[in-house]
């Protein structure tokens, strides 16, 4: 793994200083819209709250849905609302697309995971890679929509997190991490064959 990326796997969550400050605290982003919150983090604890902060990122989407998760976390992104989301996005755009890169696949592929039934049938709006075993596993889990939203948490299997539906200066740096591990991913057909 290259040097660049490992410096930016440690900085990808923003300043720990910033994170820990209440939103009230806190200065909205430029062009921030007071109205509605955007702008401000959410702080995550609880698997419901994961769950409803994805499903709001995952309905802000407009063209690119990208998705970095250990094995599809069936209790985030196997629930109805979420695939309906998912479906809603890929089928009223036809320029839109889902990409979700899997740590583990293997765990992924044994659960019956209804995202990945959704994904099989969505082959062209859909796509599934594994993580390359080049790059060590990354612990964290994390959604983004197109450029502004995102739900991540550092460690996967903790429920505590942060949200945020407008803030492109995050939302940059783990979308550079995410494309740069996705150039050298495999794709669904080389993990079905590896799993064999």
């Amino acid at each position: 793994m290259s040097v660049n990326l490992q410096s930016r796997l440690k900085v990808m969550a923003g300043s720990t200083e910033e994170r820990t400050k209440p939103a009230a605290d806190r200065v909205p982003g430029k062009g921030a819209d007071l109205a509605t919150g955007s702008g401000t983090r959410t702080i995550l604890t609880t698997m419901p709250e994961v769950r409803e902060a994805s499903l709001k990122v995952a309905k802000s989407a407009q063209r690119l849905l990208s998705i970095f998760t250990q094995d599809l976390e069936p209790l985030v992104y196997g629930e109805e609302p979420f695939l309906e989301a998912i479906k809603r996005l890929v089928l009223a755009r036809s320029y839109a697309k889902v990409r979700v890169l899997l740590a583990d696949p293997s765990r992924a592929m044994v659960d019956n995971n209804r995202f990945l039934a959704l994904a099989r049938r969505l082959t062209s709006c859909i796509d599934l890679r594994a993580m390359s075993p080049e790059y060590p596993a990354s612990a964290g889990a994390f959604i983004i929509a197109d450029d502004r939203a995102l739900v991540y948490r550092l460690q996967a299997d903790r429920w505590d997190g942060i949200s945020d539906l407008n803030d492109p200066a995050v939302v940059r740096r783990y979308l550079n991490f995410f494309d740069e591990v996705w150039q050298t991913s495999m794709q669904e057909s080389q993990m079905r064959q590896m799993l064999m």
